[in-house]
């Protein structure tokens, strides 16, 4: 190389290797660098990463080696403003031909024999290409671990904080502990440390995966709401005890109605085929109220609240039985009440058309009439008898009609 050549590389390699040397302290220095080191790692990202430090220590010791050469080629060149051939000829041997000592474990495997490496060195070329390759490998490994934490450490934080709110809320409900948020506790718990440790075993399709955060999540959201609702339910008791308590009554008062009903209409109805009403609703409704203001004065507000609306919806489906027990019975004697307003209905139309007196009619009429005020009441002949009294009175305003 000529002076003036081994004054442009010499130029050239110095910013290169600034330019290596900023890079190099940068990745040394990145946050996501610190974290693995101060990190206590387990599985996959423990094996990458004591991969990659490695080849972060052999990094630096190709390129302490690559910066020896390059100060004491700077060092040959500055002994003299004009160097003689031999210098030249050092000179071009140090920045361009296999000058650069290689730590172990660089040696390319086409150099090495059975007896180890055939040459230990290479060119300042080289040892920039072999450095690049490392960075590349130690900076990916650094970023996908960064990438995961970022990903995954501040979900997890947030999930491990609403996770300590709802277990001091379930305290305050029960005194207890909660079998359900114990559980998802030690899921919690084992994904805490698997995403603190082992970041990089959560990764998939170079993406990290938060299924199962999410699913913890997901199930702790629905728990907190579940005993958020308790919570409520505690606030408001004395108010939804008023409320079932009413129903209560309701259950019993229409209970009564309806054997009230049910007995007037085996008097008064002849054959009414009713099943018996229920009896005895609103007394079990008490019993399980009364259980409740036990679990109330022990504090079991979870136990309570599912139990309380177990019996809200047992109220409402006792009410709804009773009312059907109502109907059947007052539907009869109901039944019997609307025959009995047709009937004269039909007689005043009677009246109206001047047949009143028909002999047909006032035969059905009075059949009609002792059937349906006549205890017990035959409804089915009754509907038959009224059927063909209407029948009549219409035919009669038929030939009325027809003579005007």
């Amino acid at each position: 190389m000529s002076r003036e050549g081994v004054d442009h590389a010499l130029r050239k390699l110095r910013e290169e290797r600034d330019r290596i040397s900023a890079s190099l302290l940068d990745l040394d220095g990145h946050e996501g660098s610190r974290l693995l080191e101060g990190a206590r790692l387990t599985g996959e990202t423990w094996r990458r990463w004591e991969d990659a430090k490695t080849r972060m220590t052999t990094l630096w010791a190709l390129f302490d080696a690559y910066q020896r050469v390059l100060d004491a080629a700077s060092e040959l060149r500055e002994r003299s403003s004009r160097p003689d051939a031999a210098t030249l000829v050092e000179l071009t041997g140090m920045l361009a031909g296999q000058s650069v000592e290689l730590p172990d474990g660089e040696i390319p495997l086409q150099d090495r024999t059975l007896l180890g490496p055939q040459e230990r060195r290479a060119t300042l070329d080289e040892a920039v290409t072999m450095m690049s390759a490392a960075y590349d490998f130690v900076a990916g490994e650094i970023a996908a671990a960064d990438a995961a934490w970022t990903a995954l450490l501040l979900p997890l934080e947030e999930v491990e904080e609403s996770w300590r709110d709802t277990a001091r809320l379930a305290h305050t409900l029960d005194g207890t502990r909660h079998p359900e948020l114990d559980r998802v506790g030690r899921e919690l718990t084992a994904l805490g440390r698997v995403v603190r440790t082992d970041p990089l075993s959560l990764v998939r399709d170079g993406r990290p995966d938060t299924g199962r955060l999410d699913r913890v999540r997901a199930v702790l959201t629905s728990l907190g709401d579940e005993l958020t609702g308790v919570a409520r339910m505690r606030d408001d008791y004395a108010e939804l005890v008023a409320r079932v308590t009413a129903s209560i009554e309701e259950v019993e008062s229409t209970e009564r109605r309806a054997c009230e009903a049910h007995a007037t209409a085996l008097v008064k109805i002849q054959s009414p085929n009713l099943p018996a009403p229920s009896q005895g609703l609103g007394i079990a409704l008490r019993d399980r109220l009364a259980a409740l203001e036990r679990l109330r004065e022990a504090g079991r507000w979870v136990e309570l609240a599912g139990r309380f609306a177990e019996l809200d919806r047992a109220a409402a489906e006792a009410l709804e039985r009773a009312r059907g027990d109502l109907r059947l019975s007052a539907g009869l004697l109901d039944r019997r009440g609307e025959l009995r307003g047709r009937l004269e209905a039909y007689r005043a139309k009677a009246a109206r058309l001047g047949v009143v007196e028909d002999e047909q009619l006032t035969e059905l009429y009075g059949e009609a009439r002792d059937m349906l005020w006549t205890a017990p009441c035959d409804l089915r002949r009754a509907t038959t008898v009224l059927a063909e009294y209407q029948r009549a009175v219409r035919a009669c305003e038929s030939e009325t009609g027809t003579r005007r």
